[in-house]
């Protein structure tokens, strides 16, 4: 396992030192991400409760998670049936 490494990021304007294993790279991508998606939850409840637009980004990324999840799970049921029947196929030509 790698060390983790201490990376800089700012998120909804507060400088942060975070550790991850991921490289700078990564880290940024993630970053990016989640100041588009609390800028996107902002857009939707301009006004009142700061808090709500953070409730919203996190559900948001939350329910991607989980359906991405769910569809690699999907894809991983799929691929093993393909290759039982693809192995049960070449055992019937070999025996």
């Amino acid at each position: 396992m790698s060390d983790k490494q201490s990376h800089r990021i700012k998120v909804l304007g507060r400088e942060l030192t975070v550790k991850s294993t991921s490289s700078a790279e990564h880290v940024g991508e993630v970053e990016a991400l989640v100041n588009r998606k609390l800028a996107e939850a902002r857009a939707q409840v301009p006004v009142g409760d700061p808090q709500v637009p953070v409730i919203l980004a996190l559900m948001n990324l939350a329910e991607t998670c989980i359906s991405l999840s769910r569809e690699l799970e999907e894809q991983r049921h799929v691929g093993g049936d393909k290759l039982r029947r693809l192995t049960r196929r070449i055992e019937d030509v070999l025996l």
